[in-house]
Parts: C-alpha cells; structure tokens; sequence
C-alpha cells in the first residue's frame, strides 16, 4: 500500500457497487472512502458490507477508509463488527459525529485503527474542538456539508464558512492535520469546483473529498503549490539557514519562525508522491 504524507484527494464510492470500487482503487486518487452510509440504499447494507468485507481481506495498493453506517443506526454495529481487524482497511470514518463520546465510544472498539469524524449538524460543530481532541485514534475531522447545510437552513453557500473556519480551527488546535473539503456535487462543473477549492485553500482547509475520479485533478491542481509559491518558499527556507531571528526579504516581507514552518509545509507538498 503507497502512502503520501499530504493526502490532498479521497474519492467515495458507494459500497455495494464492486465494479466502482475497483476502478476507484487504480484512479489515481490518495485515499478510496468506502462509502456504507448515503450511498446504500438500506435493502443493500448487507450487500455492502459483505462487499466491502471481501475486499479488505487483502491489502490494497492505496490506503481504504470505510464509512460506516452512524452509530445510532441498525448496521453500524455490524458493520463495525465486519471490518475490524481486515488487513485492507486503514481507517474508519464516522458519520453525523455530535460529541466527543462517539469518538471515546468507537476508539474502544477499534484500538490503534485511525478514525476521521464528519461533522454534519450545528451541534457537532459547537463541538468541534471536543471532537477533534476526543482520543488519540482521532486522525483527522470534516464536515458533511449536504447535512450541515439542511440543519442550519443555509441557502447561499457562503454561510458556510463560519462552520468551515471552525473546523479548521478545531484540527490545528488539536494538533490534526488539516482538514480536506467536503465534496463539491454537480460533477460536471469542473470550474465551479475549481474556484470552490481556491476558497477552501484560502481558509486552511487541504485537499478535497470527490465523487467522480474527474474531479480530482481539478482537486490536486488548486491544492497543490504554484511555481511562485514554490519560488517564494524556497527563498524564505534559504534565508532562514542563513540568517537567524525575525528578517526582512529583499522585497520587502517579513518572515519569523512561522513563516518559515509554511514554507516547509509548501515544499513537503512537492514530494508527497
């Protein structure tokens, strides 16, 4: 299985469709989510699951999550009880999170497993930092933002963002990564989702959830440094080997320890691969 340290895309494919599965496996995508939850109708659960059970016996050549069915519903606990232990899965995520104890709860099951919480109603956002710091199994936090919106009663995408800010804020605060976007559901507007991953870059979120393997070039592209990123950061880490303390550059920004760490960050994503 091939790992990247930044992973900037994750492509959900609905569980009970194998054929789907497996082309997401060699789409090029960093993580395939396994999707048990919205993407299965409830008459094909066990299909899903017997599925996606088949699978994961083996090791698979990009890392898998699996989202399982929430916790308060008839087949999380079979789903749980499915896939833990199989060799193909390296992480679970857990729909419609709204406290920290959903977290505590799961980690106890799963031990070292990684676990990813979706945030998707008002409560789990108001909760978000609690969330992120439950447990240590706790890898990483997102939002569901289909669900968050109908909670909220947000009709301009715009309102939003407080929520997304705050999430983003919860990861760093708990020493998580940052957190990918939510998907972007018309597949065909590829320029939509483009300028939708310019805003969710401007706020601090890395990378993106996808639906269909053409998004996610578009993903990569808008996440991934440009040259004069890559240019002014490169500048930054050689005056920072040279030279100790807060700086000036020639021209004229200042960079201190911080900026530095970003700079490094930026460089890392060149090499993720």
């Amino acid at each position: 299985m091939t790992t990247v340290p930044f992973p900037l895309t994750w492509l959900y494919v609905p569980g009970d469709r194998p054929h789907v599965v497996a082309k997401a496996l060699v789409s090029g995508t960093d993580v395939v989510v396994i999707d048990l939850e919205d993407a299965v109708a409830p008459d094909r659960k066990d299909h899903a699951r017997a599925a996606t059970a088949e699978l994961l016996a083996h090791h698979q050549p990009v890392p898998v999550h699996v989202r399982i069915n929430g916790l308060d519903t008839p087949w999380a606990q079979d789903d749980i009880q499915a896939l833990l232990g199989l060799p193909g899965l390296a992480g679970l995520r857990l729909p419609k999170v709204t406290g920290p104890e959903d977290i505590r709860h799961l980690a106890t099951r799963t031990t070292a497993l990684p676990l990813y919480a979706l945030l998707e109603s008002a409560l789990g956002i108001e909760h978000a930092y609690a969330i992120a710091a439950a447990h240590p199994a706790l890898r990483g936090i997102s939002l569901g933002e289909a669900d968050l919106r109908a909670d909220l009663g947000v009709r301009d995408d715009i309102g939003l963002d407080w929520s997304r800010s705050r999430i983003v804020v919860a990861a760093r605060a708990a020493g998580l990564a940052p957190p990918p976007q939510s998907v972007h559901p018309d597949t065909r507007d590829l320029n939509g989702l483009a300028a939708s991953c310019a805003h969710g870059r401007a706020l601090g979120f890395l990378g993106r959830a996808a639906i269909h393997p053409r998004q996610l070039p578009i993903i990569e592209r808008a996440y991934l440094p440009t040259e004069a990123e890559l240019e002014q950061a490169e500048t930054v880490i050689k005056a920072a080997t040279t030279e100790q303390g807060a700086q000036a550059l020639p021209d004229g920004s200042f960079i201190d320890a911080a900026v530095v760490a970003a700079a490094r960050r930026t460089l890392s994503l060149t090499n993720r691969r």
